[in-house]
């Protein structure tokens, strides 16, 4: 009988990596338009169709991010990480998905309160349709797209502060997974 290899990586893949920072970079730009359009960005023209266009974009590069997850073994943990510590790794990276999911799907419904045929356009090169989705429906999204981008920002911070505990406290190269040309701290 023959066995199948599986290899197992140290670092992540380079499609795994571009699909991270892509992903990461959109995110931040639509949370600070989604946290400022009211205040510091009220009145720019086109903030919010920019950042329904980037919501989407999110979407999109996110189911190409679970089927290359679903492809791709990531790395394992640290060795030295204790099981509570891959146990929040695995929670918070869960969450991750599912509001890189739910926040792009939210907001999209939520645009689809507009008149039955609105559309909305993606960065000015076609238009995407609204969701035939029942007004009531739509504001549930609207309740809760504004409250998820908090939890995303919270969890964004929280990312980062492992990241840099990894890096700089426990020097155990898991950042390097993700940023190869990083070298680990002496």
């Amino acid at each position: 009988m023959a066995r199948s290899a599986i290899i197992v990586l140290d670092h992540y893949t380079r499609g795994a990596i571009w699909l991270h920072w892509i992903v990461a970079a959109l995110v931040l730009v639509n949370l600070v338009i989604g946290l400022l359009h009211d205040s510091l960005l009220d009145g720019v023209k086109g903030a919010i169709p920019f950042h329904m266009a980037i919501g989407l974009c999110v979407l999109v590069l996110t189911v190409a991010r679970v089927a290359w997850r679903l492809l791709h073994r990531p790395p394992p943990p640290p060795a030295k990480s204790a099981a509570w510590e891959r146990a929040v790794a695995g929670l918070t990276h869960g969450a991750f998905y599912l509001l890189l999911l739910a926040l792009p799907v939210t907001g999209w419904m939520l645009v689809s309160r507009k008149p039955v045929g609105a559309a909305f356009s993606w960065f000015g090169l076609f238009d995407v349709p609204v969701l035939p989705i029942p007004r009531a429906v739509s504001g549930l999204a609207h309740t809760a797209h504004g409250p998820l981008g908090y939890v995303m920002a919270g969890l964004i911070v929280l990312h980062v502060c492992a990241a840099l505990r990894h890096h700089f406290v426990l020097r155990d190269g898991t950042l390097t997974r993700m940023i190869p040309a990083l070298t680990r701290p002496e």
